[in-house]
């Protein structure tokens, strides 16, 4: 059976536009969420967000292409370049064996928005020619596979907040199952906008908390929304063998990959998260999990009412009493959630706890939600000698995604 590997890893985040400044600042518990800085937001009722910071387009996109560019598709160059130079991929696999599977939540938001404004006040004349392609979901997986010659399996997965993991999941399949040697996988987003901030605002999901620092708050008793962030995760996927036989290095193994759909409500999670637990039920049986792994889970944990809870019960009845015995946190504390991206940074974190034996934090959360009781790591870093790591994420539409990486 052949066995996936991650070989490499980029990020760009509201922590940080590179993994290893983003690694550092979750361990340090450094908050990522401010007041706005991109717009005004004198006439929002919400007006913080998870922003990336001090982030230079032209590092991965020529000035003259920058207009045909969407920023949600510069961020995934960005973090794509980092894992591709990292892996050292390029060069050693057949082109026609090499995918690209980056995702996103939404797309070209501000592409969207800035042409329908020019439609509306200018006519159809000033809409323009780069639109489309600048504008759609799939875009980010197309650059990505133009810039590195990647001639094989391509895919957009577009699965709300679950869209990063479901991207690295479909990535590992192709992997696993020979139809690659290597897949650049992941998601990107950039909709910190004021359309998005007024839609997510009106229907009840964002927090209201006007304290960057304690807005979002995950399995908190005084949490009551998220907080939107942007940025992109991208992970190198690659054939073990492959992997060994160049002599690359090796941060973890992929080992499990669960998929399901709760089949509820467009929004909210089945109240008893059964979706989600048969979801870590296939991916921990995939992976060959046993009683006797050191387990890290980097929760959903967006900081709202149903989630949490729902993301409690469904991790207790997967895994039973050894749920109370697994490290959790939840690094959108710092991050915010940033939608298509998440499950792809949030997969990075997986592999770099279980890569450094060192757990993020979940920062700002004071007093735990009773019905919350599982060990969240709370305000500081831990050390633990972990042998298995595991990523949740859910998305509007039912989705249940869970990775699930073991060391090797």
């Amino acid at each position: 059976m052949r066995r996936v590997v991650v070989t490499g890893v980029g990020a760009v985040t509201p922590v940080g536009n590179d993994v290893p400044t983003m690694w550092k600042n979750m361990l340090n518990g450094v908050c990522g969420i401010d007041k706005i800085k991109k717009f005004d937001t004198n006439d929002l009722a919400v007006k913080i967000a998870g922003e990336v910071k001090d982030f230079d387009p032209t590092t991965v996109v020529e000035k003259r292409d920058l207009r045909k560019t969407d920023m949600y598709t510069i961020f995934a160059l960005a973090a794509a370049k980092e894992a591709v130079e990292d892996s050292g991929i390029i060069g050693t696999v057949d082109d026609k064996r090499l995918g690209s599977y980056i995702g996103a939540g939404i797309g070209g938001l501000y592409t969207f928005v800035e042409n329908t404004q020019n439609l509306i006040e200018k006519g159809p004349r000033k809409v323009s020619p780069h639109f489309i392609p600048k504008m759609i979901g799939n875009i980010a997986t197309g650059q990505v596979a133009i810039k590195y010659n990647a001639k094989g399996v391509s895919l957009s997965v577009m699965s709300a907040c679950a869209t990063g993991a479901n991207s690295i999941g479909e990535a590992f399949h192709a992997v696993k199952d020979g139809y690659a040697d290597a897949v650049i996988a992941g998601g990107a987003e950039c909709v910190v906008h004021p359309l998005t901030i007024a839609g997510f605002s009106n229907m009840k999901a964002l927090s209201t908390t006007e304290d960057p620092k304690k807005a979002s708050i995950p399995f908190d008793v005084k949490r009551n929304g998220f907080v939107m962030g942007e940025g992109a995760g991208v992970l190198i996927l690659e054939e073990y063998e492959h992997a060994k036989a160049r002599g690359a290095k090796i941060y973890a193994e992929l080992s499990g990959y669960g998929n399901t759909c709760d089949a509820h409500h467009v929004t909210a999670p089945e109240p008893n998260g059964e979706g989600l637990a048969e979801a870590i039920r296939i991916g921990f049986k995939e992976a060959g999990v046993t009683d006797d792994d050191v387990i890290y889970l980097n929760a959903h944990g967006t900081s709202t009412p149903m989630n949490d809870k729902t993301e409690t019960m469904a991790v207790k009845a997967a895994l039973g009493e050894k749920a109370y015995d697994i490290s959790i946190s939840s690094t959108k504390s710092m991050t915010g959630h940033m939608l298509g991206a998440t499950g792809a940074i949030e997969a990075i974190v997986s592999v770099m706890a279980l890569k450094d034996g060192k757990i993020p934090p979940t920062i700002g959360t004071d007093e735990v939600d009773p019905e919350c009781d599982l060990d969240y790591t709370l305000g500081k870093a831990k050390k633990r000698a972990l042998t298995v790591s595991a990523s949740t994420n859910l998305g509007f539409g039912g989705h249940d995604t869970c990775l699930v990486f073991k060391k090797i």
